[in-house]
């Protein structure tokens, strides 16, 4: 009978494992604006977003979003960082017509970074 009980109890962890490991998105990360950008044909005024992304690391589809919405999409690759990013930060370069533009997004204690592709 112990058996039949701790068999039980090792199926139901076995099937409940994938769905904390979902839990565990590292495919996405929060970041704040605090200028306007240019992404692509859009633009993006100061405030809180997110990112997502999907693909491999060198070749990533990713989509910003505000409130829920994807407001743009860019391409983008994983850079691996030497130490954990001590805090979220948003790195800026120029782009046409005196904007800016995203270049590179950095998660809090995470040692991936988010590069995001030039036009």
């Amino acid at each position: 009978m112990k058996y039949v009980q701790h068999f039980s109890l090792l199926a139901i962890m076995a099937l409940a494992l994938p769905g904390t490991a979902l839990a565990a998105d590292t495919h996405s990360g929060k970041f704040t604006l605090s200028d306007t950008v240019q992404l692509g044909t859009t633009q993006l005024p100061p405030g809180d977003y997110k990112a997502e992304w999907r693909g491999p690391s060198n070749a990533l589809k990713v989509a910003i979003l505000q409130h829920g919405k994807t407001v743009a999409t860019a391409d983008g690759e994983i850079k691996d960082l030497r130490h954990p990013a001590p805090y979220n930060s948003v790195t800026l370069k120029p782009a046409a017509e005196n904007q800016k533009t995203i270049d590179e997004i950095d998660f809090s204690n995470r040692t991936d970074a988010l590069v995001i592709n030039g036009e």
